[in-house]
C-alpha cells in the first residue's frame, strides 16, 4: 500500500479512473459517481457538451465536429485537462464546492500495479485539478481486496484478480501487502476486439461499438463453456455493401476467437503462483482466487479459471465497485491495521 492507513484516514474522497468507468466516493456520502470514462466534445468551440452515459450513447452517432473521447486508457490518464473537466461535470456544482470548503482537501486514488512515475503523476495531477491539496496513491489491488472484504491484513494468503477494461491484474495478498504480482495488458477491450475482428473476418460483418457486450452476454449463462447455445443471431452492417444485414453465428467459432487473450490470463494466474511461497499456495488450494472488476462478469470465465488452476474461483458480490469501495472503507476507518500483542514479563 503506497499510503498508510493514517494518511488515508484523512482524505475527503476517492476516485478510481479505470478505462471503462470513473467513480468518485466522497468520505460521510458514499459512492456518488459512477459513470462511463466518456466526454463529448465540441471541436469548433471546445465546449464540454455531455459526460458519462450520455458521451458514451453518442458514441458513433454524432456530426464531425463533436468528438467522443476518453481521457482515460488502461487505467492511466492519457488527457489530464479532459480528465479533470469530466470529473468536474460528474461531480456537480454542489458537491465540488462542498469539497472546496474543506480547509486542506486531500485526495486519494487507485493506480494500476506497477504504474510508472508518469503515470502516477498524471493521476495527482488530475486530483489536484478538482482541488486537493495533497492526493494518496493505492494500488488497485489492495483496495480491490479491501472492498470485497477479503482478510489482507492477516497473516494468510489472499489471492485477488482485477478484470478491468484494458488489464487484467493479479496478485497474492499477506500482512497488507503484495507478494508477488503480475499485471497483463489483456481485459475485456481485448475480448472484444477479438470478436469484431471475427465476425469482420469470417463473416464480413462490421459491429455498432454498443454491440460487443451483448454479444458476450449471448454466449449464455455458461459462456465459454460447451453448455450455451450453438448459434446465436447477429446484427451488423455489411464490410462490401455497407446495408445492414443479420448473420447466424457459431458459438462455438467464438469461443475459439477469444481463447488467444483468455490464454494469456491463464498464463499470468500460473506465472503468479509459481512466485508465490509454497506456504501461501497452501493457503489458496482452500481459498482460491476472488475475481472482481467489470470483466470478472464475463459468463464462464470463473468457470474456465477453476478447470485451468483446480483451485475454487469465487466473484466477488459487487465485483465492477470493489476497488472504490476498497477506498471508501480506508476512507471511512473501517480497516484496521494488524495489532500485535507482546507477551507481558
Amino acid at each position: 500500500m503506497t499510503a498508510s492507513l493514517d494518511q488515508l484516514r484523512r482524505c475527503h474522497f476517492a476516485v478510481d479512473l479505470g478505462a471503462a468507468r470513473s467513480r468518485v466516493y466522497i468520505k460521510g456520502a458514499g459512492l456518488v459517481v459512477d459513470q462511463p470514462s466518456v466526454a463529448a466534445v465540441n471541436t469548433r468551440t471546445g465546449a464540454l457538451i455531455a459526460v458519462g452515459e450520455l458521451a458514451e450513447r453518442m458514441n458513433g452517432r454524432t456530426p464531425d465536429y463533436i468528438r467522443v473521447v476518453r481521457p482515460v486508457s488502461g487505467g492511466t490518464v492519457v488527457d489530464i485537462e479532459m480528465a479533470q473537466r469530466m470529473l468536474r461535470q460528474l461531480i456537480g456544482d454542489k458537491m465540488r464546492r462542498a469539497l472546496r470548503r474543506k480547509p486542506f482537501l486531500r485526495g486519494a486514488a487507485c493506480t494500476p500495479h506497477d504504474a510508472d512515475p508518469l503515470a502516477r503523476r498524471a493521476t495527482i495531477e488530475t486530483l489536484v485539478g478538482l482541488g486537493a491539496r495533497r492526493v494518496e496513491l493505492v494500488d488497485t489491488l489492495i483496495a480491490a481486496a479491501v472492498g470485497c472484504e477479503l482478510p489482507v491484513e492477516r497473516p494468510e494468503a489472499t489471492m485477488v484478480m482485477v478484470c478491468g477494461a484494458a488489464a487484467t491484474q493479479l496478485a497474492v495478498l499477506s500482512l497488507g501487502s503484495i507478494v508477488t504480482a503480475q499485471r497483463i495488458p489483456v481485459g475485456g477491450e481485448a475480448v472484444d476486439h477479438a470478436i469484431v475482428q471475427h465476425l469482420r473476418h469470417h463473416h464480413e460483418l462490421m459491429l455498432p461499438s454498443q454491440s460487443v457486450r451483448p454479444l458476450q452476454v449471448a454466449l449464455s449463462g455458461n459462456g465459454l463453456s460447451p453448455q450455451g447455445p450453438a448459434f446465436t443471431d447477429i446484427h451488423g452492417r455489411d464490410v462490401a455493401t455497407g446495408l445492414a444485414r443479420s448473420v447466424r453465428v457459431d458459438t462455438a467459432s467464438v469461443r475459439d476467437a477469444i481463447q488467444g487473450p483468455l490464454t494469456s490470463v491463464l498464463d499470468g494466474v500460473g506465472k503468479v503462483l509459481r512466485e508465490c511461497p509454497p506456504d501461501l499456495v497452501a493457503d489458496l488450494a482452500d481459498r482460491g482466487i476472488v475475481m472482481v472488476g467489470g470483466s470478472a462478469l464475463l459468463p464462464g470465465l470463473d468457470q474456465m479459471l477453476r478447470h485451468a488452476t483446480g483451485m475454487p474461483v469465487h466473484i466477488a458480490e459487487r465485483p465492477d465497485v470493489c476497488a472504490i469501495e476498497g477506498l471508501g472503507a480506508m476512507l471511512e476507518g473501517r480497516v484496521q491495521p494488524l495489532e500485535l500483542h507482546t507477551p507481558a514479563r
